[in-house]
């Protein structure tokens, strides 16, 4: 219960959500199937409150599990006292119990350890306790032997032991931790400073700790890591140390011991705690900084993933590139690739009339409705070629240029070989931009979520914390949208609540064989998918055209009789549902929440059930702004300063968010001109995928840079 009560204080709720969500996620449920369908028992919590509990669950239940092997480790030597095991429990933090522990961890060969194995701490023991009787050095003369040559070496030895004794107090670190982090400043300069990088800006730079922006903490990590610059942290240290002396280190020092104390604070000072501080408050920054960019991170990806599909379209993908040539590959509406060939219209070829002629070609072969063109290398040359096709053809069509992160890698993995087998890396790519623009989530899923590339120094972090963020993001995008049953691909499958990969694969396999899932129950003949599995995932699984019009909702098959009992009660049939009749469900709003009480649905299903039951098959990307289609090109030599033009918002950090406006080049505008009013971070006022007017402020072309404001006064 405890657990329960630090968590729901930490994380601002109520003891009673947080309770039954955690009883749910010990019981083996998913954070999608909680948030869906269990939301009465949570109070509503949603799959983002409830990946941050379970993270920080986690985070507590393996610092519990530590306290107790720290407990029983000083206790099993024999020096636990209550007094110890109480700072033990009341601790809230990994860095709060190492510091606790310091005194006690089996120590590596220290100047300190081989002080004692030359049997000087009872001389250490009497300056501590201020007991010398007589001059420092006269009583250090009877420890000289074989191993301490002089009384000077008996002295540097006791002084040693002191220092170390010092740095091992856990009040003396959390002071000087709490201390560095209020008044400390982290300074940045360069190794060389002719040296041209772009870590220039931090050449000459100082910050108070407390006041470090994520983006410059991980900035300087990665300039540190690379060799341009040297990072420390600089605090007065006089203050420090005489406090330490004074009012953390040995009580009440006579005038022989005090001089030796206070050098054995300064040598644990210098030499043992503040270099130790230094990391952790480096290490701290850092996590923070990580922690930010990767809620940045996570919301960019969700908002590019719940972009919406180009549903019914045929597309036309374009993987550029020079030497090689640019691939193609045209799929029809439901991704099928249909065609795939290799065109030269960029240099060294330049084979300009014979791409135009096989675009015409496959345009009226094909009919694609727009051609989807990778942002890579020959992507500007590819775009001219498109747009001068275009308007010297006369066809009505349109052109969008879409990321290509992630297609290489998706592209040589096992995922494309297994779809794709017998095309090459490059048809591989071209099929999967075309897809991009058909239906981002589904492409997308087949790529490691941290090569997608939106955030910022995402290959300076923790790659597995990142990673498992990234996971969650994508799993509760694809959950939230739902999947077709009888179409999605097992990578697609493998992100629904509960499905493993290996069942994703036999779900595939069994529809290959026995053909189209007509109702979800058919499910359980998949082979090892019992029945809790099929209670995760069913709910988020669709069949358009079943036997079971519910199928086709997410309406969960533990209320499928409820659910028609319902209908029955605002007088429709389940024809009428099948066939998209059942309309006006808040009239009877009453006779249904009387009809709901009666089966045991709660208020929150029972708004979840009527929404579904007039939108069946309802996909919720439709409410995401649609990408820009454009018909012809736009250079960084066009752009004029005060220009208004429309674009898109293709990447968010914490310094502003960068936009698409179509010339190859996107464009920033820094967080102090997204709005007229201050803005505290970004994501307050764009999301990725946002299509938003931006006036050009500045173009510089050598430096293929372009500043952009969304401020009224600017946009007009």
């Amino acid at each position: 219960m405890e657990l329960i009560k630090q968590l729901a204080g930490e994380l601002a709720l109520p003891a009673k959500k947080i309770e039954a969500a955690v009883k749910l996620m010990d019981e083996g449920n998913t954070v999608p199937f909680i948030a869906r369908y269990r939301k009465e028992q949570t109070g509503g919590l949603n799959d983002e409150a409830l990946r941050k509990l379970a993270e920080r669950l986690r985070y507590l239940r393996t610092l519990e599990e530590k306290k107790e092997t720290v407990r029983n480790t000083i206790e099993a030597a024999g020096q636990l006292t209550p007094d110890l095991a109480a700072r033990i429990d009341a601790v809230l933090t990994q860095v709060e119990l190492d510091d606790l522990y310091r005194p006690f961890r089996p120590k590596r060969r220290t100047r300190a350890t081989m002080a004692k194995e030359r049997g000087l701490e009872p001389l250490a023991e009497q300056i501590w306790t201020s007991t010398l009787d007589g001059e420092a050095m006269v009583v250090a003369a009877a420890y000289i032997s074989e191993t301490v040559p002089t009384a000077e070496d008996a002295l540097a030895g006791a002084s040693d032991i002191l220092a170390e004794r010092v740095a091992d107090g856990a009040a003396v670190r959390a002071y000087v931790r709490r201390r560095t982090m209020l008044n400390g400043r982290l300074t940045a300069s360069a190794k060389d400073m002719s040296a041209s990088s772009v870590y220039e800006g931090y050449y000459n730079f100082e910050r108070a700790v407390g006041e470090m922006a994520g983006h410059q903490v991980l900035a300087v990590n990665r300039g540190e890591k690379e060799g341009f610059l040297t990072v420390k942290i600089v605090v007065d240290e006089a203050p420090l140390i005489h406090y330490i002396t004074r009012k953390l280190a040995a009580p009440n020092p006579d005038e022989r011991s005090a001089p030796l104390i206070a050098a054995a604070v300064e040598d644990a000072y210098k030499r043992l705690i503040f270099p130790a501080v230094e990391r952790e408050i480096r290490n701290a920054l850092t996590e923070r900084a990580e922690d930010g960019a990767i809620a940045v991170f996570r919301e960019n990806l969700k908002q590019l993933l719940m972009q919406p599909p180009m549903a019914g379209k045929t597309v036309l993908g374009w993987d550029p590139a020079f030497r090689t040539g640019c691939k193609l590959a045209v799929c029809d509406a439901t991704g099928r690739v249909m065609d795939t060939t290799v065109i030269f219209p960029t240099a060294p070829q330049r084979k300009v009339a014979q791409a135009e002629r096989l675009l015409s070609d496959w345009h009226q072969r094909y009919g694609f409705d727009v051609i989807s063109l990778g942002n890579g290398t020959a992507s500007r040359e590819s775009e001219q070629v498109i747009a001068d096709w275009l308007r010297n053809s006369g066809i009505r069509s349109h052109y969008a240029v879409v990321s290509e992160a992630g297609a290489s890698v998706y592209s040589a993995g096992e995922v494309a070989a297994a779809e794709f087998p017998n095309f090459d890396v490059g048809q591989r790519s071209a099929a999967s931009i075309a897809r991009r623009l058909q239906d981002p989530l589904a492409e997308l899923v087949k790529i490691d979520p941290r090569a997608i590339g939106v955030g910022q120094y995402q290959h300076d972090m923790n790659q597995k914390k990142l990673g498992e963020a990234l996971d969650g993001v994508v799993e509760d995008c694809v959950n939230k949208v739902g999947v077709d049953l009888n179409t999605a691909s097992p990578s697609l499958l493998a992100r629904i609540a509960g499905v493993s990969r290996t069942v994703a694969e036999n779900i595939v396999a069994y529809r290959d064989e026995n053909g189209r899932f007509e109702h979800r129950r058919k499910l359980l003949k998949v082979a090892k998918l019992g029945p809790k599995m099929f209670q995760q995932c069913a709910g988020f699984l669709r069949i358009p055209g079943g036997s079971e019009p519910l199928d086709n909702t997410a309406v969960h098959p533990e209320h499928y009789e409820a659910t028609y009992r319902l209908l029955t009660a605002a007088g429709y049939t389940k024809a009428d549902l099948a066939a998209g009749r059942v309309r006006g469900l808040k009239q009877h709003k009453e006779q249904l929440a009387r009809e709901a009480e009666a089966t045991g649905i709660d208020r929150m299903t029972l708004a979840d059930i009527m929404e579904e039951l007039e939108k069946p098959g309802r996909d919720p990307r439709t409410n995401m702004p649609e990408p820009i289609l454009r018909g012809d090109i736009l250079t960084m030599e066009d752009l004029k300063e005060g220009m208004v033009l429309q674009g898109t918002v293709r990447n968010i950090v914490d310094f502003g968010a960068f936009v698409d406006i179509g010339v190859h080049e996107d464009g920033l505008v820094h967080i102090s001109a997204l709005a007229d009013r201050f803005v505290k971070h970004p994501l307050d006022v764009v999301k990725v995928g946002d299509v938003v007017k931006v006036a050009v402020l500045s173009v510089d072309a050598k430096r293929k840079r372009i500043a952009l404001s969304m401020k009224g006064k600017d946009i007009g």
